[in-house]
């Protein structure tokens, strides 16, 4: 069984705009608080690079695989993090008319210690990924 966390806000922005932002990793630092110091790759098995911050953890090196990505659209990375822990993390745009999007930031935890975590876990990154999506919005609004 699979776990979700996401965070769904209305961005006053194009979905180019927002892409703009996403695909730009080395100016994630400007709107994300959590996973900075990015670079990679997107491309299909492409390789990202990032620190992850989340509260009350020590902060630690991710080096992820992009499984699906779409411009202005999608962009999805998985990690193997142990043995049964893996995640999905992802950001969706969703274009409702031209200069208004809805934008999910999210995280899918899978395997026993996956689901563990993100119990354990659970309020932290549903304030994680709210800070995220408003960092992300805001910047795109700006």
């Amino acid at each position: 069984m699979d776990t979700r966390i996401e965070k769904r806000v209305g961005v006053q922005a194009t979905s180019d705009r927002i892409w703009e932002l996403i695909s730009d990793l080395p100016s994630w630092d400007r709107w994300n608080p959590h996973e900075t110091d990015v670079s990679g790759t997107i491309a299909f098995g492409g390789v990202l690079n990032m620190t992850e911050r989340l509260p009350g953890l020590p902060e630690r090196q991710v080096q992820a695989r992009v499984g699906e990505w779409q411009p202005r659209a999608q962009l999805v990375w998985a990690e193997k993090r142990g043995f049964l822990f893996n995640t999905v993390r992802y950001f969706e745009i969703e274009e409702l008319e031209k200069g208004s999007c809805i934008v999910a930031s999210g995280l899918i935890f899978s395997g026993l210690r996956g689901e563990m975590f993100h119990d354990k876990h659970r309020n932290a990154l549903r304030r994680v990924h709210e800070a995220i999506a408003e960092g992300l919005r805001r910047a795109a609004e700006a």
